[in-house]
């Protein structure tokens, strides 16, 4: 068995709270990054390229682990990003864009072998469909869950999930932040059987 510790590189809660379910130990370090898009970026792209630069840039302060970066880029229809909303005009703004629309959250994984310089990558797509929402709803949703700091201005484990009518994708884990199905194969790629730790 691998004796490489993981390091999560997220301060997010959500997140933390999803890899507690794989039952391995493991350390959190919050990534210092610029997140803005780079000109003709697609999503997944996007995605991809943060969650790789999360692991990269702890690297140097944790020469001896595996490190886990994630991160979410949502995509309306004609190609939108929508980000965190940071506010509730902002919220409403995303939400109303969404409303009776699908919108495609594209969730990248990096595991980073920093002893080895060995890297996986992966991009998991998940499509959620919403309802025609008033506006009404969006404003009693956002004053309910004060979904600020969450791409796409909701929080899929909580009251989120009445704004949608449908669902498609591989690993819902993914929806809230953390592909936990694809993060299980980078695990086992390397030798490191959760089902066998715990």
């Amino acid at each position: 068995m691998p004796s490489s510790p993981l390091l999560l590189a997220s301060s997010s809660p959500y997140r933390r709270d999803l890899l507690k379910r794989l039952g391995l130990p493991f350390e959190t370090a919050s990534p210092d990054i610029d997140e803005t898009p780079e000109p003709g970026e697609t999503a997944d792209q996007l995605a991809t390229r943060l969650s790789e630069a999360k692991a990269r840039s702890l690297a140097d302060s944790y020469p001896a682990h595996w490190i886990i970066g994630s991160d979410q880029v949502a995509c309306l229809p004609n190609g939108t990003l929508l980000n965190k909303p940071g506010n509730h005009e902002q919220a409403i703004r995303q939400l109303s864009q969404s409303s009776g629309h699908e919108v495609l959250f594209m969730t990248g994984l990096t595991l980073l072998d920093t002893g080895s310089g060995n890297i996986q990558n992966h991009c998991e797509p998940f499509a959620v469909h919403f309802r025609d929402l008033s506006f009404e709803e969006i404003d009693a949703y956002l004053r309910r869950e004060q979904p600020y700091d969450c791409a796409g201005s909701f929080r899929m484990e909580g009251l989120g999930i009445s704004l949608f009518s449908r669902m498609d994708g591989r690993d819902p884990n993914s929806l809230i932040g953390l592909p936990l199905i694809a993060l299980n194969d980078m695990l086992r790629n390397w030798g490191r059987n959760p089902l066998l730790e715990i």
